[in-house]
């Protein structure tokens, strides 16, 4: 029931590009993990088994009439919510119980105006069974200048954290993965501790909150706050509306952990949730209905692919003999020839 998007090129088996299969018929895991599937994402999704995804991050098209260079218009504010209601019902359905779902997303403004399609959509994704559980702010932190009379420039967008279920361990989530240090603050504040440092300290205004500052004691990594610093991309693989690698990379560490573990992105575009994929040793799934992206992506993946092979391959594992022995001259000698023809491997030095 597949075939190849295009005619008289040749693609690798895999990954490939590969045309949706017959309304109603489920693809086998072969024809969909690490896959460009070409497509309508709503149409595509159907042919994907339920429950078999771990992770969708995604950013869906611009809600205006924009149209990217050799891509797609974007959907109109007032039908937007509409038109994602079946894509997030497909979602749902492809998505595994203890998964997570992460949109990326902002509102336009029109006439001086912000729109609220961001949030009427993410009550009709409620409507749908979905629990909105967190927004992450993605701070653009060399985002385009700009200047208008009522407002400032766009420095941040939405990335919304939707699952199945609301219970704070009803999800998979790994947050060792995203640690961050704890910063300089606590050479000096936790090196002498008062008695109220070493007891929960309550809020003097009765809001419930408190704090013991004996539990930061020893700790070199903590957990991060839910504002993502990251720059946008700049070399956007003939795209004008990607984000960075670092993006989805974040989401994958946080919501993943094994390399059987699909990521799921219904907007492919260039690519870039696929190769976070990649470097993070997890298998993907990606739909874009663009010809033009689909071969952009084909591209950039077999890239990140032979790149990871190159790399694999340069980490040949050199034995060195044990510090504490005394190993023979004829031993040193092999290790000698061993690690010479290490480095004639790499290159860094003649044969």
């Amino acid at each position: 029931p597949l075939a190849t998007a295009r005619k008289g090129q040749e693609r690798p088996a895999v990954p490939g590009i590969r045309k949706q299969g017959s309304e109603g018929m489920m693809l086998d895991a072969s024809q969909y993990i690490n896959q460009v599937l070409h497509g309508k994402c709503e149409d595509v999704l159907a042919t994907i088994p339920s429950e078999s995804v771990d992770l969708i991050v995604t950013s869906p098209p611009y809600a205006d009439n924009r149209k990217l260079a050799g891509a797609y218009q974007g959907v109109p504010i007032d039908g937007y919510v509409d038109w994602f209601k079946p894509i997030g019902e497909e979602l749902f359905r492809v998505l595994k119980p203890r998964g997570s779902f992460i949109l990326n997303i902002k509102e336009r403004a029109v006439k001086g105006e912000r729109q609220v399609y961001v949030l009427l959509l993410i009550l009709a994704l409620k409507e749908q069974g979905w629990s909105w559980v967190e927004e992450y702010i993605w701070h653009k932190s060399n985002c385009f200048p700009g200047k208008w009379p009522n407002r400032f420039r766009d420095a941040w967008e939405r990335c919304l954290h939707f699952t199945k279920t609301p219970q704070p361990r009803g999800f998979d989530m790994y947050q060792e993965n995203v640690t961050v240090p704890v910063g300089e603050w606590a050479k000096s504040r936790l090196k002498n501790l008062s008695a109220t440092d070493k007891t929960r300290d309550e809020s003097r205004v009765g809001s419930g909150m408190g704090k013991r500052v004996e539990n930061w004691v020893g700790r070199d990594m903590v957990n991060p706050d839910n504002v993502l610093h990251f720059a946008t991309e700049s070399g956007n693989r003939d795209h004008g509306a990607t984000f960075p690698i670092t993006l989805p990379d974040w989401f994958i560490r946080l919501f993943t952990n094994d390399p059987e573990h699909i990521v799921l992105d219904p907007f492919l575009g260039s690519g870039t949730t696929a190769l976070a994929a990649l470097d993070r040793d997890r298998r993907w799934i990606g739909i874009e209905v663009s010809d033009h992206y689909c071969d952009v992506a084909q591209q950039a993946i077999q890239k990140k692919q032979q790149a990871i092979q190159k790399k694999q391959s340069n980490q040949r594992h050199v034995c060195l003999p044990d510090p504490m022995e005394s190993p023979s001259e004829g031993v040193l000698m092999d290790y000698r020839h061993e690690i010479h023809d290490y480095l004639v491997e790499k290159g860094e030095r003649e044969e």
